[in-house]
């Protein structure tokens, strides 16, 4: 009687007790890539070594964060000189800011399984309101898909040197994720 009395009370507490939001670290298979002109020719690159954590449910949207770390280093365009100047002190200045940053704490509904996360982008030591738009696509392992537009120049880079022509390599910069994820325990 007393074991199915506490079991009851247990389970009880346990309904009583608010949900939250699930929490998700990034899997392998996630992608992290930009875009951008350079007098007129399309440049991609990637960002291989980044790193993502989520807390999301879209019924649940205000307790709903999204951080991302992005070691800059490891930007690749597939152009070893191309890398080394995006790399460099003119541009990311990876020898002074190793690592860019994304943070969202605000969250809203599109409608559907859009979704757009209002945030903060902290590269070269400027931290600037981003927002990315970004679908959701649940399942055992869920995938966040997103877009964002970068402006290069308000982050400094290429702000003092040659590069900050915009006819040369336009101010924005088109970024772009797919993230898969799985549930942390």
């Amino acid at each position: 009687m007393r074991i199915a009395f506490a079991s009851a009370a247990l389970l009880a507490l346990a309904a009583a007790a608010p949900a939250r939001a699930a929490d998700y670290v990034q899997a392998p298979g996630s992608t992290l890539t930009f875009a951008t002109e350079y007098q007129g020719d399309v440049i991609s690159g990637r960002f291989p070594a980044f790193t993502t954590r989520l807390r999301f449910d879209p019924a649940k949207l205000d307790e709903a964060r999204l951080d991302v770390s992005i070691p800059l280093a490891a930007t690749t365009t597939g152009e070893a000189e191309r890398d080394e100047a995006i790399t460099g002190a003119d541009l990311f200045n990876v020898a002074r800011f190793p690592q860019a940053r994304y943070v969202a704490t605000r969250f809203r509904a599109l409608g559907g399984n859009r979704y757009a996360a209002d945030g903060t982008l902290t590269l070269r030591g400027i931290t600037r309101p981003v927002t990315l738009s970004f679908t959701w696509t649940p399942g055992p392992r869920p995938v966040l898909a997103g877009r964002a537009t970068v402006r290069r120049l308000a982050f400094g880079v290429g702000a003092g040197s040659d590069w900050k022509d915009t006819e040369v390599i336009p101010d924005a910069v088109a970024v772009a994720t797919r993230v898969v994820f799985t549930p942390t325990r």
